[in-house]
Formats: structure tokens, sequence, C-alpha cells
């Protein structure tokens, strides 16, 4: 039996990263976010910000990096598998900054289907920072942050919104909402 896919997401520098370390840390199989690893990569070819540069190229590796993760997943003999962000997140960042989806990209989405419980992770400005790879401010993740919010329910996800807290009690009311889920 292939495991439930469950994606963590939400915009930049809301916690998703430190939940899928701590998620690790309790044994349990996560992917990591791919983004930062294409980013580092252009930027020893010379391209500072290759989203911002190339929205559709950079949009086109990460739909790769994260199919990849996708049939990954499926190899893995556990019940379910957590995802820092999903094949949908490419296109909510395309709608983010009003590039047309290719309808490849939408079709990918579609023909890749997550879990239907998502996780969202929403803007918290307390741990919001910046880095090497982010090059959004607040403002830009809160906006984001709907991108998302509306493309995962356009596609008939059921989100659920993870309070704020420290990252063990995050992760404790992700594992209570699968287990409250898992219920219905």
């Amino acid at each position: 039996m292939k495991p439930r896919k469950i994606v963590i997401t939400g915009g930049p520098s809301t916690g998703k990263s430190t939940v899928i370390k701590e998620l690790q840390d309790r044994k349990y199989h996560c992917f990591d976010e791919v983004s930062r690893d294409i980013i580092k990569k252009a930027k020893q070819e010379g391209i500072d910000q290759l989203f911002l540069e190339d929205p559709l190229l950079f949009s086109r590796l990460l739909l790769e990096g994260r199919k990849k993760h996708y049939y990954e997943a499926e190899k893995i003999d556990a019940p379910f598998v957590f995802f820092d962000r999903g094949i949908p997140d490419v296109n909510a960042y395309l709608k983010f900054v009003k590039q047309e989806i290719p309808d490849e990209f939408e079709k990918v989405t579609r023909e890749h289907p997550y879990d239907k419980l998502v996780f969202i992770m929403p803007p918290w400005q307390e741990i919001f920072t910046g880095d090497e790879e982010r090059y959004e401010d607040f403002n830009q993740a809160q906006l984001i942050h709907n991108k998302l919010v509306n493309y995962y329910k356009e596609l008939d996800y059921y989100l659920v919104f993870v309070p704020f807290g420290p990252v063990e009690k995050r992760v404790d009311f992700i594992l209570k909402s699968i287990k409250k889920y898992n219920k219905k």
C-alpha cells in the first residue's frame, strides 16, 4: 500500500522546514524543500534570483524536483510521508508573480494528487527572517500565503491551519489532526 502524501505548505519563513526537521527527528519520512538547492546552483552560475529572472525555468526545475520526491514517496513503506511544499505550490507562486501557468504545469499538478489533508503554516511576523535564498519581505509572504490557500482550495484540498507556537506543539497538532481526520 502506498503511503499517504501529506503536504506542509505556507509562505516563506513560516516554520515549514523547522517542522519537517522535527518530524524527521521523530522518525517520520519527510521530503525537504527543493528550491534552496536550485537557488544555490543558479547563484553558482551567476544568477542571483532565478525565480525573479526566469520564473518559468525556475518553476520547471521545481516541478521536476517535486515530481521526483512524489515518486520516491510511493516506494516508502510507511502509513504516510510529509513534504515541505507540494507540486501545487509551483503554480501558486506563478500566480503570485502574475505569470500564466502553462497547461503542462496544471496537468502535472492534477496527475500527482496528495492526500486531501494539507497543512498550512500561516505568516508569522515574529519568526519571519530573510536569508541568502529568500528575497520576499513579510508583506510578500502574506500575499504568497493567500495565493497558496486559494490555489489549494481551488484544487479541493482540505486545509488545516497550523497555529503559532513552539515547533514541538506545532508537530503535535499536525499529528493529532491526521489522527482526527482519519476518523472521519
